[in-house]
């Protein structure tokens, strides 16, 4: 009952309520803001291929709930000691908490078995911690051609020794004081940037959503499953299931049938009088990508990018063995990332029907985005409410259909 209370507790009248709150309300406000980068990209490393269900209840809720049964149960513990009268106790946990921490678990049964327990999670905790933060670190210092892999270990090993080294010296210098001032100092830039991530984040998810609630309006029958795969016929789906491609039969493939539809689409959007534009994009891998831009004046523009990306061959494939690791594919990108298939295997014809189907679902984005005004999409661009203008008529895309056929 007297949780929202508490919660909200500031202690604003109080003798020393504004040192309470520098030491120990805002101080922990201050440290989740600075491990926040480095946890934040360290999870989304690590948690690549998960949905945001399995990420929210795996690294979010579950952690949370076991900090708050150890928090309430130890820090209850140590109230009480408290509020009986422990004074010693008490000066021990303000004046050294690390040493208080320790005299509290010697109160319970089992103390040396909850010490060493304690002793070993506070390492694990330290390792782990530090480990995640080396190799953020290691990852933003490094110039990383493949974004699959990580930062050098030699450059990790270096920012997990310094890491320690600093750790150390504060320790050394003022104890745990220091450390919380330093915290403080280092959080406070953080602030700003953990709110635009957060705006950035919510702008994607809404783009996300009114994109697939424009594919679902434009064809009811076809379930919004994250992206459109082209049709192949029975001997191009079992082909694929074998087919592991290297890098050269990749860029062969690329160079014979993706750029000749692409420069196909090009000049037929251009003699219908759209404005087109073409660019070519370096990858990691040193081969040129094309990308499609279709540009439409104060919406947001059209954009198919064939992107060449590593995986890992499946351990359990249809073939009876494997002579590589990993394989490569053409995966089709738009402004909202990657469409999550591969373009390997098919003909010119079937990558121009991709390409319109791609436009067309585009051009029902803008549509929902420009007609509805609903928290769940996002209008692609600012534009005054009482004379908004209106996108390209989805119909427009099949006088396309109409010429290439």
């Amino acid at each position: 009952m007297t949780l929202p209370s508490r919660t909200l507790q500031t202690f604003v009248y109080e003798p020393g309520g504004s040192e309470w709150m520098g030491g120990w309300t805002l101080f922990f406000w201050a440290f989740w803001l600075a491990w926040g980068p480095f946890v934040g990209v360290f999870l989304a490393r690590i948690s690549r291929g998960r949905t945001l269900r399995e990420f929210v209840i795996a690294a979010i809720t579950a952690p949370v709930l076991c900090d708050f049964i150890i928090v309430s149960l130890f820090g209850n513990s140590a109230l009480f000691q408290v509020l009986q009268g422990n004074l010693d106790f008490a000066e021990l946990a303000m004046g050294s908490p690390e040493q208080g921490w320790y005299e509290l678990l010697s109160m319970f049964p089992g103390a040396m078995l909850l010490i060493g327990l304690a002793t070993l999670s506070g390492l694990l905790f330290y390792l782990t911690s530090a480990n995640s933060g080396a190799m953020v670190m290691s990852n933003f210092s490094a110039s990383i051609p493949d974004p699959a892999q990580d930062g050098p270990k030699w450059l990790r090993i270096f920012w997990a020794v310094l890491t320690a080294v600093l750790t150390i010296a504060m320790l050394l210098a003022g104890g745990v004081t220091t450390m919380e001032y330093a915290t403080l100092i280092f959080a406070l830039p953080v602030t700003i940037i953990a709110y635009l991530v957060m705006m950035s984040f919510h702008k994607v998810l809404r783009m996300e959503r009114a994109e697939r609630e424009g594919q679902v309006l434009r064809r009811p029958t076809l379930a919004p499953i994250g992206g459109h795969l082209p049709e192949r016929s029975w001997k191009q789906r079992l082909e694929q299931m074998r087919s592991y491609p290297s890098l050269r039969q990749v860029m062969q493939f690329m160079e014979r049938t993706v750029r000749p539809a692409l420069d196909e689409l090009e000049a037929e959007f251009r003699n219908q009088g759209y404005t087109v534009e073409r660019e070519v994009m370096q990858n990691a891998f040193g081969t040129d990508e094309p990308v499609l831009r279709v540009v439409m004046e104060s919406f947001r523009a059209f954009h198919y990018q064939v992107a060449v990306v590593e995986a890992p061959v499946p351990m359990f494939t249809g073939r009876m063995s494997r002579e590589t690791d990993v394989y490569y594919r053409l995966e089709v990108f738009t402004q909202t990332g990657s469409g999550g298939y591969d373009l390997m295997g098919l003909t010119k014809q079937q990558v121009i029907d991709d390409v319109l189907e791609r436009y067309e679902a585009h051009l029902a984005f803008l549509t929902l985005s420009s007609e509805t005004a609903t928290s769940s999409v996002l209008t692609p661009s600012v534009l005054p409410k009482d004379e908004p203008p209106i996108p390209p008529a989805a119909d427009d895309i099949h006088d396309l259909d109409d010429r290439k056929d």
